[in-house]
This record gives structure tokens, sequence and C-alpha cells, in this order.
């Protein structure tokens, strides 16, 4: 009976190590960016312009079924977009909202992804469609507004502050995917598709803490094209 269950044990310990496989590689995904912005409707704020971005980084996804996998890697990527938002006139003694201004906003992630990615068998030679679902956890690691490292409030005085502290530095993203993977050899594949990161925090912190903005809300959404080479 000892050996039986030893030997069971043995033949499926085999069958894991034989079944994991890990794929190691890189991507690049240019992508549109926007802000979904929310506010009370005397502050106005809405989404103006989009932003066009490049990312990209290391891709790894640890098979643990022929079809099944998880995917994960170290990303860095470009988000943010232009929003317009109603603010008072400095030079009108009425502190109601009357003027409406921009504000085009830079923002570069570093985003750890943790999702899982679902392979359809071979629907031509060597050809695998593949879908993609999870999250991304990243932090900002570079903010320009309006092109700038420091920004200049015109109703706030005049005051000038860092662009980083107009945002906080942690983000989450629900991730959702889907693409084509080609076998070029033995080891090595290459593929490409689209995925959907909807920001899933409020990133503002300027309009809240330093402009005293009730309800303002900023979430970061990215539409990218995944194309990538794994070896």
């Amino acid at each position: 009976m000892k050996k039986l269950l030893l030997a069971m044990l043995t033949l499926g310990a085999s069958a894991g190590t034989a079944s994991a496989q890990v794929e190691i590689g890189l991507k690049l995904s240019p992508s549109i960016t926007y802000l979904r912005a929310d506010s009370p409707s005397a502050l106005n704020f809405q989404n103006e312009k989009s932003k066009l971005s490049l990312g990209g980084g290391l891709v790894v996804d640890y098979f643990f079924g022929q079809n099944y996998a998880f995917s994960t890697g170290l990303w860095l990527t470009g988000k943010g977009g232009t929003i317009s938002y109603r603010d008072r006139d400095p030079a009108s003694v009425s502190s109601d909202p009357s003027l409406t201004r921009e504000q085009k906003i830079g923002l570069q992630y570093l985003e750890v992804p943790i999702s899982v990615k679902l392979f359809t068998n071979d629907i031509a030679t060597d050809t695998k469609l593949y879908f993609q679902l999870g999250g991304t956890a990243g932090g900002v690691i570079a903010t320009r507004i309006n092109g700038e490292k420091r920004y200049t409030d015109p109703s706030n005085g005049n005051a000038e502050t860092e662009s980083s502290k107009h945002v906080i530095i942690p983000d989450l993203s629900g991730l959702v995917g889907a693409g084509v993977e080609y076998q070029l050899g033995q080891s090595t594949k290459v593929f490409g598709g689209i995925s959907y990161h909807r920001g899933l925090v409020n990133i503002d912190k300027y309009f809240d803490k330093d402009r005293g903005f009730q309800d303002v809300t900023l979430k970061n959404n990215e539409v990218a094209l995944d194309f990538g080479l794994k070896f």
C-alpha cells in the first residue's frame, strides 16, 4: 500500500512538472488613453480629448494546463488625457465658477498585471486565439500638467504646485483582452491583440486637497493594441 501511494505521488508530481510551462516575452502597446471625469454639475468636469501613448514591457505566462495560463509581467504604461471644468474668474469678486479651463494631464505608470489567459485549440496551423481577464496594479512614476513638471493655477492666486502632487501614486485597473498567437518555432511565438484597461481608483488629489472641490472623480481608461514576441 505504501509503495502504491508513493508511486501515485511520484506520478502526480511528474505530471505537474511536465504540464507546467513558463513563457517569457516582450510586448509593445500603442494606446489611446483618456480620463473618465465626474463632478457636481456646477463644476462640470468633462473628458475633452484622448491622448496617444506608447507602452510595453515584460510578459510572463505560466501555464497550469494546456490552454490555461496565469499571466503577469512588468509594464511601462502611458495614461492621461485632457479634461475641462468650470472655475472661478480671478478678476471677479464672485467665487462662483464662471470660466471654463482645461488641463492636459500626462501620466506614466509602472504596472504589474495579474490575469488569466485562456487559449483555444489551433484555429489554423500553429495559430490560436487567446482571451485575457484580470487586472493591473501600478504606481505613477512621472506626471506632466500641460506638458510641464510644475503647474501655475490662475484661479488660485497663481499658486505653483508640482505636477506629481496632482495625483495619488497607486492605481488599479480591470483588464480584458483578446488576440491571436502564432508559433514560429519550437519555443518562439508572436502575438497581436487588443485590450481594454478600466481604471477603478479616483486618482485626483489636487482638486480635492488644494482647491477644495467636492466630489471630483478622475479615473484612467486605456484601449491598447498589443504586439509581442515570446521566447
